[in-house]
C-alpha cells in the first residue's frame, strides 16, 4: 500500500500501482468523469500513470488552470495529427498550450498554407477526437529518438533531441500518431468536443530571425460547444474594443513606417489624455513625497555595464551609438534606474534625509523583434511612470506598503477592481540569470511576501519571474473582457546600490548601503492606455475623457448663443467643443456618438429664445432641456462621484 496526501492534508492508502484516475473514482464517479490531469509530488503526470510511492496528489478538472493546460496541450497533439493526415510532407516543430488555447509551428515546405484551409483541419481534428484515442507516454533512448526523426527528415525535432540528455526523452502516442513530448495529457481525445482554429501567423524557428520562418496555427478547444460559442462572442467583442482600431477612430495615436516600427506618435487628443493620466499620478506622487527628476534618453555604455543591463538586455537593445571620440559609445536608454542611481550619488546623504523618492516619466527603448510588435502593447519606445526609492533597511517595510497603497489607488480610480498580485521570485536552479548575493535575494523576497500578507493581497507566487536584479510584486489586472494584463510592478533591489556604490551616513556616523525600490503603477503609458482603451471600449471616465461635451449648432444662426454656452462651460473647467459645421444635426449626433463624447448639447431656435439647452448622453439619448448652470452642476456632480481626487482637494 502507498499513502496518498490530498490538498486538504487528508491521507488515504491505496494499492501500490494505483492511478490518479482510480483515485478519482474512489472519491466519486463525477470526479472521475471530469478529471483531466494530475500532479504527483508537484510533477505533472498522466491520469493513467501508476503511482509507486507515497506522495501528494492533486487532481485537475476544466475549472483548474492546470486542467485547461492539459486540455489544450492534448488539443495541440490532435492538431498535429490532423496536419500530418492532410499534409504528409509537413514537418512538425513545437506545439504548446498557451494562456488561451494552443498553437503549433509547422514547416509546410513549398506549400503556402492559408486561413482558407483551417476549416478542413478543424473537421479532421474533430473526427480524430470522436475516436477517443487514448494518450500514452513512453520513454525512448536518444539514439531511438534521433533515428525516428532522421527517418522523417525532420531537422527541427532532431535539433530539439540533440539538446536533451539521454534518459530524459519521452514520446506521446495516440492512434498511429507519435510526437516528442514531456507529458501532461487528457485520458483520451474524446474530451475534445469543440474546436476552432483562429488564425495563421508567421514565426521564426526558436524566435530567431536568422532561422527558417514557420507557419504558426493558433487554435482553441472546449469540452462543450456552448463554451466555444461564448468564447467566440467574446473574441468578436474584443475586436470591437481593439485599441488599435479605437485609437484610430478616436484620433489618439498613429504609427509611421518612416518614423519606425514600434514608435508611436501621439495625436493631440491622445496627448491630452496621456497628460491627464500623468498629471493624475504626479498629483498623487507629490502628496506621497516624490520629487520629479529628468534624465537623458541615452547614456554612456559604461553606465549600463555597471548596472548589468548591458549584459542582460544588450541583445534586446538598439545597437550602441558610436561618437566621433575614439572608443566612446552610448546606448539608447533601456531602463531609467541607472540614471536615478547616479542622481542619488551626486551628493552625500544622511539617514535623516532618507527616504529619497525620485519619480520620472522616462522614455526607454528596446529593440523588440518586428513580429512581436503589437499596437501600443508591444513597442520599441515607451514611457514608464518610473520611480526609485532609496531607503534604510528599517524603512523598507513601510515604504513598500505605501507603494502598494499608491498602486491600489491608481487601479480603483480607473475602474480596475479585479486583480491578482504576483510575487515573482528567482529560479534557484538558474543562478546565472541573476546578479547579487543569495543573502540579499532572500531578504528582498521575504520583504515582498511579508508586505503582500500585511496588505491582505490576493497573491500567488511565481518562481523564475523575477527581474535579474531583484524580486518583484506584479499586479495582474483583469479587464472588462476577463483578460489578464500585467500593469503595476514593485521591485526590491539590494544589488544596484552595491554596483553603484551608493551610501548614506547612519546614526553611528558610518557609511551604509541604501535599499532601492523600483515601482511603476501604470507600468508604461503606452501599454496602460491600450489596456484602458480595450477595457472601457473607449468610454473613458468623465474626468479623463479628452472631450467631455460637444455643442451642436442646428444652424449658423444659433452660433452666437452656442459660443456663449461654450464660454460658460470652459469657465467652469468643462472640456467642450463647438461643432458649427454646415451639416445636419443628425449627422453631428452620429459622429459624436462614434467619438464616444459623453455629453451632447443641442442648440437651436427654441434653446436660444428660452436660454436653455437640449442635452443628450452617449448611448442613453435625450435627457431633456435645462439651463446651463443646471448642466454644469450635473457634470460636476458626476465628476465628484469619481474616486479620482486632485492633490489640492
Amino acid at each position: 500500500m502507498i499513502a496518498i496526501t490530498f490538498p486538504d492534508a487528508s491521507v488515504r492508502e491505496f494499492p501500490k500501482g494505483t492511478t490518479p484516475l482510480a483515485v478519482a473514482q474512489s472519491i466519486s464517479e463525477g470526479l472521475a468523469r471530469n478529471v483531466l490531469s494530475a500532479q504527483f509530488n508537484n510533477t505533472t503526470v498522466e491520469v493513467t500513470t501508476p503511482l509507486e510511492e507515497d506522495g501528494s496528489l492533486k487532481l485537475f478538472t476544466w475549472n483548474d488552470a492546470e486542467g485547461k493546460t492539459a486540455f489544450w496541450h492534448s488539443s495541440a497533439h490532435v492538431l498535429a495529427q490532423a496536419i500530418k493526415a492532410l499534409y504528409p510532407d509537413a514537418k512538425l516543430t513545437i506545439g504548446p498550450a498557451i494562456e488561451n488555447g494552443f498553437y503549433y509551428d509547422v514547416d509546410f515546405g513549398e506549400h503556402s498554407f492559408t486561413e482558407k484551409e483551417l476549416a478542413a483541419v478543424e473537421k479532421q481534428m474533430l473526427a480524430f477526437a470522436r475516436e477517443k484515442f487514448a494518450f500514452s507516454m513512453r520513454m525512448a533512448s536518444k539514439k531511438e529518438a534521433l533515428a525516428f526523426y532522421e527517418q522523417e527528415a525532420n531537422p527541427y525535432k532532431v535539433e530539439l533531441i540533440e539538446n536533451l540528455e539521454d534518459g530524459t526523452i519521452s514520446f506521446c502516442d495516440h492512434a498511429d500518431f507519435t510526437d516528442l513530448c514531456r507529458g501532461g495529457h487528457l485520458p483520451h481525445t474524446g474530451f475534445i468536443k469543440a474546436v476552432k482554429l483562429l488564425n495563421v501567423a508567421g514565426a521564426y524557428w526558436r524566435g530567431d530571425e536568422t532561422k527558417p520562418q514557420l507557419t504558426r496555427i493558433y487554435g482553441i478547444s472546449f469540452p462543450k460547444q456552448k463554451e466555444l460559442t461564448a468564447y467566440l462572442e467574446l473574441i468578436e467583442e474584443a475586436k470591437k474594443r481593439d485599441h488599435r482600431k479605437l485609437g484610430k477612430e478616436l484620433e489618439l495615436f498613429t504609427f509611421s513606417e518612416k518614423v519606425g516600427q514600434g514608435l508611436p506618435l501621439w495625436l493631440p487628443k491622445g496627448t491630452a489624455l496621456r497628460e491627464r493620466l500623468e498629471n493624475f499620478l504626479k498629483a498623487a506622487q507629490k502628496k506621497a513625497g516624490y520629487e520629479q527628476v529628468i534624465s537623458p534618453h541615452i547614456g554612456n555604455i559604461e553606465l549600463y555595464k555597471t548596472s548589468g543591463h548591458y549584459e542582460k538586455y544588450g541583445a534586446d537593445s538598439f545597437q550602441p551609438i558610436e561618437t566621433p571620440a575614439e572608443g566612446e559609445m552610448f546606448l539608447l536608454k533601456p531602463m531609467n534606474c541607472p540614471h536615478h542611481c547616479e542622481i542619488y550619488k551626486s551628493r552625500p546623504w544622511s539617514y535623516r534625509e532618507l527616504p529619497k523618492r525620485y519619480a520620472e516619466f522616462g522614455t526607454v527603448y528596446r529593440y523588440e523583434q518586428s513580429g512581436e510588435l503589437h499596437g501600443l502593447t508591444r513597442v520599441r519606445g515607451f514611457t514608464q511612470d518610473d520611480a526609485h526609492i532609496f531607503c534604510t533597511p528599517d524603512q523598507l517595510d513601510e515604504e513598500f506598503k505605501k507603494v502598494i497603497d499608491l498602486v491600489l489607488y491608481v487601479f480603483s480610480s480607473l475602474g480596475f477592481e479585479e486583480f491578482t498580485a504576483q510575487v515573482s521570485l528567482r529560479d534557484p536552479e538558474k543562478p546565472e540569470k541573476y546578479i547579487g548575493s543569495l543573502e540579499n535575494w532572500e531578504r528582498a523576497e521575504n520583504a515582498i511576501v511579508n508586505a503582500a500578507k500585511a496588505k491582505n493581497l490576493n497573491y500567488v507566487i511565481e518562481t523564475g519571474e523575477a527581474a535579474f536584479y531583484g524580486p518583484k510584486l506584479d499586479f495582474m489586472v483583469k479587464d472588462a473582457l476577463g483578460r489578464k494584463w500585467q500593469l503595476g510592478t514593485i521591485q526590491v533591489d539590494y544589488n544596484l546600490p552595491e554596483r553603484f556604490d551608493l551610501t548614506y551616513k547612519g546614526s553611528d556616523n558610518e557609511l551604509h548601503r541604501p535599499i532601492m525600490i523600483h515601482r511603476a503603477p501604470f507600468g508604461s503609458m503606452e501599454r496602460f492606455v491600450a489596456i484602458l482603451l480595450e477595457s472601457t471600449g473607449g468610454n473613458f471616465p468623465l474626468w479623463l475623457t479628452p472631450n467631455q461635451v460637444n455643442i451642436l449648432c442646428v444652424s449658423e444662426k444659433h452660433e452666437n448663443y452656442a459660443r456663449k454656452v461654450l464660454n460658460e462651460l470652459e469657465n467652469n473647467e468643462i472640456r467642450a467643443l463647438l461643432d458649427n459645421r454646415n451639416e445636419t444635426i443628425g449627422k453631428k449626433i452620429r459622429e459624436a456618438e462614434l467619438s464616444k463624447v459623453p455629453f451632447m448639447i443641442i442648440v437651436g431656435e427654441k434653446e436660444a429664445e428660452s436660454n436653455q439647452i437640449s442635452v443628450r448622453r452617449h448611448q442613453q439619448g435625450d435627457q431633456g432641456s435645462m439651463d446651463v448652470p443646471s448642466f454644469i452642476a450635473l457634470v460636476k456632480e458626476e465628476m465628484s462621484k469619481s474616486i479620482y481626487k486632485f492633490a489640492s482637494e
